[in-house]
């Protein structure tokens, strides 16, 4: 989930370039002052972390927003940030849903558009749902199983919806037979013969083989439905038409959203979502600095990135507001891909050399330290899944993650290298401790000869560029600075995306080293078929320790990072559902 994706970087200027962008966004409507400070005293250190801050009922007022990353879309057919997964709970709707609970208990699925979780029948390839009554479009027209459906089949459109998930149709068509309903023949272009609708108000699954996450992908936002006569195919990212209880007032890409109340909606008709604020504003501001200022300030009341404060806004915020700061463990795992198709990294020792090169230490506290960074991590699975141990096959922990230089060069000489190679290092731009960690990289290989530029890209438009394989190739982007969180907390949920040579695409491909191993893929289909998850934890483990030994992947950081929570927010809790983040669609504002 939830991707927060990678990449050279125009460095912010000094102190004055921070202030010039701090008058410049108050003056540009950033708030009136009645967040953060604003709202009074903080509800505590950690309180968000451990349970609910501030918790309220109270209805009205604006809920406003602040990033330094605009949603990678709002479409969500193609979305794949976690933030944007997390946000859309405003304004999309599916059958199921996660429950709107802090800390781990955020991670059950209830029931949503459908009035009970699925009946499953045909030895679990079957899974029947019935919708509630009273379920709206924001024209006030009833949602319906055929709206369900075509929207899942927009996933099928990847010339078109690129850059979501692509569980569901690896598991309703693994054939690839359905095209998606722009190029579907049939007259109400619901030609997908794994779904089913027999009425306005029953949907079916088929499923080719069993999988007991099928209802964990249903959850996603690719699962949402959306009105045929209102799709706009790739514009439809402008304006969703909306399920839930906001709708788009306005969108500006890399700008602004405002969210108003949708009328239409039913409050009776939708168990999760409290719908507290009457508006919902977010500000992208790419420097990072000011953001930060501005939450202290109280011009905002939360950073919709959620990927933590920067180094200054951090320190301020513990010494002098520390009652409004989470130290919160998310589930993200931060890494680095290394493309094996771009040469030398098609040499599994030169791969090796860049792990046993690297400074561990170094990315960490450029990130922040073991409390706004994280613990140093060996092994590609966080340790909330089934599976995840200590593995360590590079001896990361025994080195104290410190540079083995000796490793290194055996390994380059072992690749054919023994002086060295050219390389690119990708780091997002909008994600400044990124792209200072991707330069404690490069500082770490040059000492052993391998020389690297560090490419920046826009976050947003990552699915495009890293998750392009022929764009990684015509780049030279041997190495993608990058971070994963699960889907959902299996080894499936983590995995299967990054390293399933199954799900390499053209576009929005999170396959960036390309990995497309027999014994991996295998791994994946045998822990499906268990319905035991102990068991399937321990085939996960195997997979994961595979993939450790091929040197695909570099992680370095289980993440950590300090939030900021306006003292005005309320109901602010950390969820496991979106790898720790706060629930959005509960918070409300004083």
């Amino acid at each position: 989930m939830t991707p927060q994706r990678s990449s050279r970087t125009r460095r912010i200027a000094g102190a004055a370039l921070v202030v010039a962008a701090l008058t410049a966004t108050a003056a540009c409507g950033g708030g009136s002052g009645d967040g953060g400070k604003g709202g009074g005293k903080g509800a505590g250190f950690n309180a968000g972390a451990k349970g609910v801050a501030n918790p309220s009922t109270k209805t009205g007022g604006t809920l406003k927003f602040i990033g330094k990353q605009d949603l990678d879309s709002a479409d969500p057919q193609r979305q794949y940030y976690g933030m944007a997964w997390d946000f859309s709970r405003f304004y999309a709707r599916q059958l199921v849903s996660y429950a709107t609970k802090p800390g781990a208990a955020g991670a059950e699925l209830v029931p949503d558009l459908a009035k009970a979780k699925g009946v499953v029948s045909n030895g679990g390839k079957t899974y029947t749902y019935q919708l509630r009554d009273g379920i709206t479009w924001e024209d006030g027209s009833p949602i319906t199983s055929k709206d369900i459906k075509y929207g899942i089949e927009r996933i099928w459109a990847s010339d078109v919806i690129t850059g979501g998930p692509q569980y569901l149709r690896q598991v309703l068509d693994p054939g690839e037979q359905y095209k998606g309903p722009y190029k579907d023949t049939t007259p109400d272009k619901l030609g997908l013969k794994a779904i089913q609708t027999p009425d306005d108000k029953t949907i079916v699954f088929n499923l080719a083989t069993p999988n007991g996450d099928f209802e964990q992908m249903l959850a996603m936002p690719s699962g949402s439905p959306v009105k045929k006569d209102r799709d706009t195919a790739a514009k439809y990212q402008l304006k969703p038409f909306s399920s839930g209880p906001y709708k788009f007032q306005s969108y500006t890409p890399k700008k602004s959203i405002v969210l108003v109340r949708n009328d239409k909606w039913q409050k009776a008709s939708d168990p999760i979502r409290p719908a507290l604020p009457d508006k919902i504003t977010v500000t992208i501001n790419t420097n990072l600095e000011a953001i930060d200022e501005l939450l202290i300030k109280g011009e905002y009341d939360l950073d919709l990135n959620a990927t933590g404060m920067a180094q200054a806004g951090r320190s301020k915020a513990l010494k002098e507001h520390k009652e409004n700061v989470d130290n919160i463990e998310t589930s993200f795992v931060r890494y680095v891909d290394i493309a094996t198709k771009v040469a030398p990294f098609d040499n599994i020792e030169c791969r090796k050399a860049v792990i046993y090169a690297t400074d561990y230490t170094s990315l960490q506290t450029v990130r922040g330290g073991p409390q706004a960074g994280g613990e140093i991590a060996t092994n590609m699975l966080p340790k909330g899944i089934k599976g995840a141990d200590d593995y360590d096959p590079y001896g990361i922990k025994a080195r104290n993650g410190k540079p083995d230089v000796d490793a290194a060069k055996s390994a380059l000489k072992a690749c054919g290298k023994p002086n060295g190679f050219s390389t690119n290092i990708s780091a997002r731009s909008n994600q400044p401790n990124e792209v200072q960690a991707a330069e404690a990289l490069q500082q770490s290989l040059a000492a052993v000869g391998i020389k690297t530029e560090v490419e920046a890209i826009d976050g947003a438009e990552s699915a495009s560029i890293t998750g392009s394989p022929t764009v990684v190739k015509q780049r030279g982007l041997g190495l993608v600075m990058t971070g994963w969180g699960p889907d959902f907390p299996t080894g499936q949920g983590f995995s299967q995306p990054l390293v399933d040579g199954r799900f390499i695409t053209g576009n929005g491909n999170y396959n960036v080293s390309e990995t497309d191993d027999p014994k991996i893929n295998k791994f994946f289909d045998d822990a499906l078929k268990e319905s035991d998850p102990e068991k399937a934890g321990g085939i996960y483990q195997q997979m994961n320790h595979a993939v450790s030994d091929l040197a695909v992947q570099m992680p370095f950081l289980y993440e950590k990072n300090i939030t900021w929570r306006s003292s005005r927010l309320t109901n602010a809790y950390s969820t496991t559902a979106y790898n720790g983040r706060y629930d959005y669609v509960s918070l409300g504002v004083e």
